[in-house]
């Protein structure tokens, strides 16, 4: 295991070149930045899984492409949810249209004002799983189980649903 002086001085030896790394995944100077900072941090925190010895910028650059991996899957996530409920609302009309970005906010804002309406039991579930939440992540955090969670969630959307078909009749 290393200890800090060690660790930093591998570090600095290869710092340009995982940067570089982190760049070329990212293909922004701004997210490379975050990217290199995770890995920095989740590098030193596991800094005694890295065996003395072995090939450090390799130990590194995995750990650059897992972060790069485990951010791109939670966005990922993330903006499927969004997208699906943006283009929810596309969804209840019954003639198709051109979209327009006036016509979407208006939309957007009549959904988030059911939303609102919901009961807290059901659009704290809801509002967790539209931001990525998993339903593991969202029972542990309400503390109730995981099917207690799904119905929420499915009771929440269906109550929407039925909401803004009536808004739009």
């Amino acid at each position: 295991m290393l200890n800090e002086a060690q660790f930093q001085q591998e570090l600095n030896g290869v710092k340009d070149l995982a940067f570089r790394f982190a760049l070329k995944l990212t293909g922004n100077y701004q997210d490379a930045q975050d990217l290199w900072q995770e890995s920095c941090l989740r590098a030193f925190r596991y800094r005694d899984k890295y065996e003395k010895g072995t090939n450090f910028k390799a130990w590194l650059s995995t750990i650059v492409r897992n972060c790069f991996i485990t951010n791109r899957r939670k966005n990922a996530r993330r903006n499927h949810t969004s997208q699906a409920i943006e283009s929810y609302s596309y969804a209840l009309e019954s003639t198709i249209m051109v979209p327009n970005e006036g016509e979407a906010n208006l939309r957007m804002q009549a959904i988030f004002q059911q939303l609102n309406k919901l009961s807290e039991l059901y659009r704290i579930p809801f509002l967790l799983h539209y931001q990525g939440y998993e339903y593991k992540e969202i029972a542990e955090q309400l503390n109730v189980p995981i099917g207690t969670v799904k119905s929420r969630i499915f009771t929440a959307r269906r109550l929407l649903k039925e909401a803004l078909t009536k808004e739009t009749a």
